[in-house]
């Protein structure tokens, strides 16, 4: 492929006024992710941080980014290559720091101090830590802070005990967070779920008697089986003290709507939910509300979607704890090839939802495994 010699918009008359080439004659490393530059004489490209001999400024042009230098006809330096995986490495180590850091703060941590200790700009951090964990930082340190709540309150003796454990110093910070995660007080929590209110009803669809159950929170379950009883026993089990309540007009209408989002699944389903899991598992839920009416992926293609391609059976594992079907759409994971797995209430269930997505959308999920961007409301920081 013939190098372009001449890149009108990225190739500056003075390179040596462009912020960039400061950047690039330091070595800086937090500029890594913010560019590359191509040597025309050369046609290869590099990062700015890259220790080679540097070019002379009119051979230089700049680029957002390494794919859109391979477009123009540049190649990859062999020494890019060992610099971006010690670059990986390095902003690997630095979230992990961070990602400790946040779950033993009582605080939730400001960016632009987080980003200070990087030694990085706010943005950058931002950017970097949600490619790494599938997460804002803020959406990270609420997701650690709900998970630590509920370990303590189920391993500690008291409830005293347990805000210690969990990392407060404050008796009313606690009980604030406990209620706005749990949706009850940490003592009624501790004790199963007692005196708790939750509503639910049952109802038929095509798939068979559906469960809905609604916490203050939001919608905490949606069972499907053949059995209406078994159906109850299970939920039960979750909060085996909690005053279950037989919903009333208006939440049958609620679930109503549930049973309308199965039956025609392009609707949506806009309402609020109660997500019950850990960090990682939270994670892998909020990738497959990314996944379109009518796709599939794979579990290798959700793991890669969440940032950690290593971790298939986690992912498999994950899927398998949620509570929330069709509202948390985990049917629409297959294996590599091709075949239905396990589904939590069914593979034939499974088989009938994918036909009625399918019917509907014949969407691709090409460039999916790529996004980040989860739904996640109110937790952007």
């Amino acid at each position: 492929m013939k190098i372009a010699k001449k890149n009108p918009g990225r190739l500056s008359n003075k390179t040596e006024d462009d912020p960039r080439w400061k950047a690039l004659v330091d070595r800086q490393i937090s500029a890594s992710d913010q560019f590359v530059y191509a040597v025309m004489t050369t046609g290869v490209y590099c990062k700015p941080c890259s220790p080679t001999k540097l070019p002379r400024p009119e051979n230089v042009v700049f680029f957002d980014t390494a794919a859109q230098a391979e477009a123009a006809g540049y190649r990859p330096s062999k020494r890019a290559d060992k610099d971006q995986i010690s670059i990986n490495q390095k902003h690997a180590s630095m979230v992990s720091e961070v990602c400790r850091e946040i779950d033993l703060s009582e605080e939730l941590p400001n960016l632009n101090e987080m980003a200070m200790k990087a030694g990085i700009s706010p943005f950058h951090f931002h950017r970097i830590f949600k490619k790494i964990t599938g997460l804002t930082p803020k959406a990270y340190g609420l997701a650690s802070r709900k998970n630590r709540v509920r370990n303590q309150l189920a391993l500690a003796t008291t409830v005293t005990d347990a805000l210690y454990e969990a990392g407060y110093n404050s008796n009313s910070r606690f009980y604030e967070d406990a209620q706005n995660i749990l949706g009850m007080k940490p003592t009624e929590y501790r004790a199963g779920g007692v005196n708790v209110s939750i509503k639910f009803a049952l109802g038929e669809c095509s798939l068979g008697s559906i469960l809905v159950a609604q916490s203050d929170k939001g919608i905490c379950a949606i069972l499907l089986g053949d059995d209406p009883d078994k159906l109850i026993r299970d939920f039960q089990d979750q909060f085996p003290k909690a005053n279950l309540i037989g919903g009333d007009a208006d939440f049958e209408k609620l679930v109503a709507v549930v049973v309308g989002f199965v039956e025609s699944p392009e609707i949506g389903l806009n309402l609020p939910l109660d997500l019950r899991g850990t960090v990682f598992q939270e994670r892998v839920w909020q990738a497959l509300r990314e996944i379109p009416v009518g796709a599939t992926v794979t579990y290798t293609e959700l793991a890669k979607m969440i940032g950690m391609p290593n971790s298939v059976r986690a992912v498999a594992n994950a899927c398998g704890a949620n509570k929330l079907a069709v509202a948390i759409p985990c049917h629409r994971v297959i294996r590599s090839d091709g075949s239905l797995s396990g589904y939590r209430w069914g593979v034939e269930r499974k088989k009938k939802l994918l036909a009625k997505e399918n019917s509907i959308s014949t969407v691709t999920i090409t460039g999916l495994a790529g996004s980040t961007d989860y739904i996640t409301e109110g937790l952007n920081m």
